[in-house]
């Protein structure tokens, strides 16, 4: 019945969670640091696409 595939290939899947795990760890580390919770988000964010661009990068 269900004939379509997966919503995302295994390499996305991967690339994205380190990417989560990248901005979670910086946005949590900004906020204990003592940094408001919109700079701890706005850091995350960065990470994400920084983590996300260089994870494309080097995993093949």
């Amino acid at each position: 019945m269900n004939d379509r595939g997966p919503l995302l290939g295994q390499r996305s899947a991967v690339i994205f969670l380190l990417g989560i795990l990248t901005a979670l760890g910086a946005g949590l580390l900004t906020a204990a640091k003592g940094g408001a919770i919109a700079d701890a988000v706005l850091v995350g964010g960065a990470s994400f696409a920084t983590a996300v661009a260089f994870f494309h990068t080097i995993i093949e």
